[in-house]
């Protein structure tokens, strides 16, 4: 079991690497919610291996795969997500419009059954929806020997958060009530959930549970198996539209998952109308993804060009041009501090270029000066005066006058 608990983890992380790449994120940007690899000695890992065994005359709709509670109409995974690999089909998956469907019917040796949860469906924001699945008991019980199926699940670790903030990042728009909460509360707000949906009594967390599974557009929209628009829907005999792997799903089969009605491939007819939407559906979100991409882009470089010429202004000595950055720095110079007037439009040209000495600050940014010579006073604004960086600089700069010899 150590062997399969491996590869199945590894399979299991994969997995999770690819639903972040489909959702234009770093392919490790869910590492942080996973036990370290290797896992530190007499550490117990946070994920877990279930091997069930189940009879047909024993299900009825429930425990399909062990170690949850059931929910209204099945079992909600709690996890980021659950591989599930089982010797006979019998598991169904309810849909977003709350339709179940046989997920595992075309199931070969070897295939994976791959459930998301609610901890990742916190995690992206509800991109990735979590799974309701229950046993289906006219598959099972036709199986002699009853329904074997091991299931491993990826589970977080209790001190971890689950934070949406690379989902917002890459453009997506998050609703608020996805909140940055650690995994150990998140579970146990679910079970405190779970206890009240199973007791009949309490009927506020069935109204809530009901609101929150109102399906989206988006979801409407998408193949429930690989989460891509529906520009392929096809409406096949018995009047149901499928697309992408469901539909592949469906035309294998020569069945239809939902009704279970035998479904005849020659007349299968294009849904234009469901084309449309889902093409303009997708269209806007690749439009508002990128269109805050670029903008993201352009704030930085704009923040990087400004950060230069701050860089640039502090090595020559020159802070009035970061000071027109920052209106609210007003006084960069104290009284009794030498000054330099560069001057401005508003500037008489006589004072342009003088040293003065600052006598007192006025309001908004002026100063009055006495200028270094003459010993005039003039009240000029902050930005018409830069600093002295040393008390030789004026000397440097003042070129002696030439002695002129009268013989």
């Amino acid at each position: 079991m150590a062997e399969v608990f491996r590869c199945m983890g590894k399979a299991a992380r994969a997995a999770l690497c690819a639903i972040a790449r489909y959702l234009r994120l770093r392919s490790d940007v869910f590492n942080p919610l996973l036990d370290d690899t290797p896992l530190p000695i007499n550490e117990a890992s946070s994920s877990v291996l279930v091997a069930t065994y189940s009879h047909g005359s024993l299900q009825n709709g429930k425990g399909a795969i062990g170690g949850g509670k059931p929910a209204m109409n099945g079992e909600v995974e709690k996890g980021l997500l659950t591989l599930i690999s089982s010797d006979n089909p019998g598991l169904q998956v309810c849909d977003p419009n709350g339709r179940w469907y046989l997920a595992d019917g075309g199931s070969a040796p070897g295939d994976l059954l791959l459930l998301t949860g609610k901890a990742l469906s916190h995690a992206t924001a509800g991109l990735r929806p979590a799974a309701t699945y229950r046993a289906a008991s006219d598959y099972t019980s036709g199986a002699a020997s009853g329904r074997t199926s091991l299931a491993f699940r990826l589970m977080p670790q209790g001190n971890a958060i689950l934070d949406c903030s690379p989902i917002a990042a890459a453009g997506h728009v998050i609703p608020q009530s996805y909140v940055p909460i650690s995994v150990s509360q998140f579970m146990d707000d679910l079970s405190a959930e779970e206890d009240g949906l199973c007791n009949p009594s309490d009927s506020t967390y069935v109204a809530r549970n009901n609101f929150n599974r109102e399906p989206s557009l988006r979801s409407v929209l998408s193949d429930p198996l690989s989460g891509a628009f529906l520009e392929d829907a096809m409406v096949v005999s018995c009047g149901h539209t499928f697309g992408g792997l469901m539909l592949r799903k469906v035309i294998e089969m020569s069945r239809c998952t939902l009704c279970n009605a035998e479904i005849d491939i020659s007349s299968l007819i294009p849904n234009h109308a469901l084309r449309a939407a889902a093409a303009a559906v997708k269209h806007e979100d690749d439009r508002r993804l990128f269109h805050n991409a670029a903008l993201r882009k352009r704030r930085k470089e704009v923040g990087d060009h400004t950060d230069s010429i701050r860089r640039l202004n502090r090595e020559n000595g020159d802070i009035t041009a970061d000071d027109g950055m920052h209106r609210g720095v007003q006084y960069p110079f104290s009284v009794n501090e030498k000054v330099i007037i560069k001057g401005n439009r508003r500037t008489p040209d006589k004072f342009v270029g003088k040293e003065a000495v600052i006598t007192s600050q006025c309001l908004n940014g002026w100063y009055l000066l006495k200028i270094i010579g003459s010993g005039e006073s003039v009240r000029l604004q902050y930005r018409s005066l830069r600093k002295i960086l040393n008390s030789h600089a004026a000397d440097d700069r003042c070129p002696s006058q030439p002695i002129q010899s009268s013989s």
